[in-house]
């Protein structure tokens, strides 16, 4: 069976682009354009992974973060973090509020496939 990643990012280019390298990759992809609908997908649909940008409207990565480690049903999923924001404070930030892995864009889509491998395999 199928891996689920769910990417939340308010870019259709990121979300294409990241869904295009990991469904060839046998993922299956599931997106979305901000956190409050990530939070509303969750309980419709098994997730495997989460990846997801911090700038986002409605509610943003860190509150998604969040909500999904304060949620005991899926506290387990893995998250991937992809943003622009590359400041120090700002990985530090997102692995604090529970990500595990964190990617600055622009990014290397081998290296997200990379990522990914490491809680799905």
């Amino acid at each position: 069976m199928k891996k689920v990643i769910l990417v939340a990012d308010d870019s259709p280019t990121i979300r294409k682009f990241v869904s295009v390298a990991l469904s060839v990759r046998g993922y299956e992809i599931v997106s979305c354009a901000d956190g409050m609908e990530a939070i509303e997908i969750l309980p419709t649909q098994k997730v495997d992974l989460v990846i997801t940008d911090l700038n986002m409207p409605n509610v943003d990565g860190f509150e998604l973060i969040l909500s999904i480690r304060n949620n005991a049903e899926y506290k387990d999923i893995p998250i991937i973090v992809l943003s622009s924001l590359g400041a120090t404070e700002d990985i530090q930030r997102g692995l604090e509020c529970g990500a595990n892995s964190y990617l600055v864009k622009p990014f290397d889509p081998k290296r997200v496939a990379y990522e990914v491998s490491k809680y799905l395999n």
